[in-house]
């Protein structure tokens, strides 16, 4: 059996969640972090010593990093669909993948914990506006890439997919007045039509406003 640790408000579990529902695994999810606590806990830094979510037991195997899972994941329940054999075809979405988190992710945080998890009297517009324009222009280098393809590596969903999809609910959520182009639009109700985007990304975040702590 399959067990994933952290909750389910942090993007990064969520990915993994989403994919664990695309590939149509029964797993057990322990609710961690946050308000759920237990990140300090003996038994948690026994499964991951850098004390943070998400985390994938299987079996007597222990797989840390959002990334790292989906990969695992794919490469060893979702092959043919998720993972492929060819070096140069899986570098197609792991630079997808490596961006999410070198560059968009850091742009998203920005005006995520700068915005919407802020308390309003402690806002710092001139930070929250730049970290908007680099958000916008991740967004223009999503719409170039799409081209008049379906996905962002072509007509089927990859992993580049999720790792950079499960950003766009919220950055068009929190009522910043960020407008998607029309291809990345396309793409974003592609990813609202599937199952899994609507019930673990699609999900109420409420609780996080105005709230600075984990």
């Amino acid at each position: 059996m399959l067990r994933l640790y952290g909750r389910t408000t942090s993007y990064n579990v969520q990915k993994v969640l989403w994919l664990l529902y695309e590939l149509d695994l029964s797993f057990e999810h322990i609710e961690c972090g946050g308000k759920f606590g237990g990140l300090d806990s003996e038994e948690f830094l026994a499964l991951n010593p850098f004390a943070k979510v998400p985390v994938l037991v299987d079996e007597d195997k222990v797989i840390l990093e959002s990334n790292t899972i989906l990969r695992y994941l794919a490469s060893t329940y979702g092959k043919s669909i998720w993972w492929f054999e060819d070096s140069y075809q899986r570098s197609n979405y792991e630079a997808w993948m490596d961006w999410s988190i070198d560059v968009f992710e850091k742009a998203f945080v920005g005006v995520f914990w700068g915005y919407y998890r802020m308390p309003e009297l402690k806002r710092d517009w001139i930070s929250i506006n730049k970290s908007k324009d680099k958000c916008l222009s991740c967004l223009s280098i999503i719409e170039t890439y799409l081209k008049d393809d379906a996905f962002l590596c072509g007509e089927k969903i990859t992993l580049a997919d999720i790792s950079v999809g499960v950003f766009i609910y919220r950055l068009t959520e929190i009522d910043l007045g960020i407008v998607l182009p029309e291809r990345t639009k396309s793409w974003y109700a592609k990813l609202q039509s599937r199952g899994g985007y609507q019930k673990y990304v699609m999900s109420n975040f409420t609780e996080l406003k105005g709230r600075e702590d984990y």
